[in-house]
């Protein structure tokens, strides 16, 4: 598929939060705004171009610091975005996220109308996101910002969610985070994985040509390409009822360390079952050249070292025999926790809310957020397994389990409550800097 030219990305065109992986450690905060008057929604558009910082920028002054800011489609029409431009969008961006929530396993629970108010509804329209190494420069960031927003009164926020990542890189189930991301050609930055060969741009920037030779530019030009499509997830995370599960699943505290490894591929530390099957090596948790370097389909065809059903390899089956083309479902994944840690070895929840906010970025909403979510963590046909769940973030209903392939006889687990429940989120545009700038100099 891929050809053999290096495409020239227009880096200083393009946000950085885009394509620059989050520091270690960071802080990060949304900010969701609505727009009441479409002046001052354009004038935050005509400031905020002048906040952004660009993926050319990867040495910044201020380190890895940086602002971003997505608009949703009611954002776009909020704006004065004329409809014959909204309708060359991608259709799932045009619908939004709740409107989605069956194709995506968002029920029960999970459902829009349980999410976190303002979230899911048409009141959001602008997200500005904040990424800092530590809460004092991330306070400053927002400092930056600020006049972007300030003495707008046309302009409110209606939302905030601060989180952070660890100097371990673990979320809330304890597990290292962030291990993998995928090399962009003309990027410069290089991916996680040695042995997988960079994705063509136009798998995450609009304007240029993505794996099957396809353009996806939202028209006019100006304001689709250098852009992306951003999806953000709240995600509760139910930690005591995922400790209970693996101690009730487990013989002993060794073997509930190697049924958490199994269910999510890899060992607590971040090492992979592919590369260290037997027992954990924290060491090569933490090889940031070795960790993600590996295959399946060689060395582990039926999955009894890292298990088909499990997080990392329905997430990215890498070449392991699917159904399907694995490099047409790959995407950018941010992921940053919220919330307190449940105190170490309790099995009660304290009632506090903790979680994930999720960032996927990519060019192909429907191939890719959507189809992993519904066709590789919602279901299990794409590997020969009926409608099994992902174990950790699938929309299980207390009715199906996890197997783990082993000889002489398969390990099966008492069915799955749902771990993890969806709070809110949107589809969101991430426009160019200069498209930002045509937003800002729109006229009705």
């Amino acid at each position: 598929m891929s050809g053999p030219t290096q495409v020239a990305l227009e880096l200083d065109d393009i946000q950085r939060g885009v394509l620059s992986p989050r520091p270690t450690p960071y802080a990060a905060t949304y900010l969701v705004f609505r727009v009441d008057d479409r002046a001052d929604g354009r004038e935050l558009m005509r400031r905020a171009s002048a906040v952004v910082t660009s993926a050319a920028d990867s040495v910044s002054p201020r380190g890895d610091t940086w602002v971003s800011v997505a608009v949703s489609c009611h954002g776009l029409e909020a704006l004065g975005v004329p409809r014959a431009s909204l309708d060359t969008f991608a259709w799932e961006f045009r619908q939004g996220m709740a409107a989605r929530a069956k194709t995506l396993g968002d029920v029960g629970e999970s459902s829009p109308e349980n999410w976190e108010a303002p979230l899911g509804t048409p009141d959001v329209h602008v997200v500005l996101t904040a990424v800092a190494p530590d809460p004092q420069r991330l306070e400053a960031a927002l400092d930056r910002a600020r006049p972007a927003y300030d003495h707008l009164s046309g302009v409110t926020a209606i939302w905030r969610q601060d989180c952070y990542a660890l100097p371990t890189e673990t979320e809330h189930f304890g597990y290292r985070d962030g291990v993998s991301h995928p090399a962009v050609e003309g990027s410069g930055i290089a991916g996680s994985n040695r042995l997988e060969s960079p994705l063509k741009a136009g798998e995450f920037v609009l304007g240029y040509r993505d794996e099957i030779g396809g353009l996806q530019t939202p028209q006019p030009e100006v304001l689709g390409r250098n852009g992306s499509y951003a999806v953000f997830r709240k995600l509760h995370q139910d930690v005591a009822a995922f400790r209970r599960c693996l101690r009730d699943n487990a013989t002993s505290p060794e073997d509930e360390e190697l049924l958490a490894a199994k269910i999510m591929g890899r060992w607590r530390s971040g090492a992979p079952l592919a590369l260290s099957p037997q027992h954990d090596d924290p060491a090569l948790g933490t090889d940031q050249d070795r960790r993600n370097t590996f295959l399946y389909e060689r060395d582990d065809p039926a999955g009894f070292i890292t298990p088909g059903g499990c997080h990392i390899r329905r997430a990215n089956p890498r070449d392991a025999s699917v159904a399907g083309e694995v490099r047409l479902h790959r995407m950018i994944r941010r992921g940053a926790v919220y919330g307190p840690p449940l105190p170490e070895g309790a099995l009660e929840d304290d009632g506090t809310d903790r979680g994930l906010m999720f960032a996927f970025i990519g060019a192909h909403l429907g191939r890719q957020f959507e189809f992993v979510q519904s066709e590789w963590m919602n279901d299990g046909v794409f590997f020969g397994a009926g409608d099994t769940k992902d174990p950790v973030a699938g929309s299980h209903d207390g009715v199906s389990g996890f197997t783990i392939p082993r000889r002489p006889l398969r390990r099966r687990l008492t069915p799955l409550p749902r771990f993890v429940v969806t709070r809110g989120g949107e589809y969101c545009f991430l426009p160019s800097r200069s498209a930002l700038r045509w937003l800002g100099e729109l006229q009705n």
